[in-house]
């Protein structure tokens, strides 16, 4: 693989989003930006990491707006302020400021916070959704969390329905819709690690159709 490439993993909730990523990083020895880009955009932005996580993909809504409506004021080119820029905004422009910044660097892989949105114009992006069977999902909440199948299934219903509020609210797509990927691979048909090799194959046949 010689041109640049930036993965983009969205993911259900407990689909195996993160070890997946991880796992594919090494594979193509390249870095992982998940939670770390929370940190990256606290350097780069000034926004402090409590914020910063306080917002972290969570979708906007009347609780969030009334706190986001502390935010700085926005300075025009003759230092006036001209109005406030909401908090969450901040966030999220922080992170796209660092998802660009990241992939303009080197290769790289990019779990959720809407990186395939962000990127839809990198010429070697690739966009992934990973999905599973709700019966493995939840078993995995259960080992990882310690609760009961039932309190497991609640989380994992509120988690995906905030990432995809989040996701449709800063996105033109919608989460988790086929089209709206390169690639959708259902981790429990094929498992983790032939989900890295599915993922990475993808990468090195849109490289080589793309010099076509």
């Amino acid at each position: 693989m010689s041109k640049n490439f930036a993965i983009a993993i969205s993911r259900q909730f407990a689909s195996g989003g993160h070890e997946i990523g991880r796992r594919l990083a090494a594979r193509l020895n390249v870095p992982i930006y998940d939670e770390e880009l929370i940190l990256h955009a606290a350097e780069e932005s000034g926004l402090s990491p409590e914020v910063l996580h306080y917002f972290d993909e969570k979708p906007t809504n009347s609780l969030l707006y009334s706190l986001s409506m502390t935010g700085v004021h926005e300075m025009n080119a003759g230092g006036v302020a001209q109005y406030n820029v909401p908090v969450d905004h901040q966030v999220f422009q922080a992170q796209v400021n660092v998802i660009r910044s990241l992939s303009q660097k080197g290769s790289c892989v990019f779990v959720g916070r809407c990186a395939d949105q962000v990127l839809e114009k990198h010429e070697g992006l690739v966009s992934v959704f990973l999905h599973a069977d709700l019966e493995d999902r939840i078993a995995r909440v259960v080992e990882y969390d310690k609760v009961d199948a039932a309190e497991a299934k609640s989380r994992i219903a509120k988690s995906d329905k905030r990432r995809a509020n989040y996701y449709n609210f800063h996105s033109r797509k919608k989460w988790g819709v086929a089209s709206g990927y390169h690639l959708c691979i259902n981790t429990s048909k094929v498992g983790y690690d032939n989900a890295v090799e599915l993922i990475a194959k993808f990468v090195e046949l849109k490289q080589i159709q793309d010099l076509t």
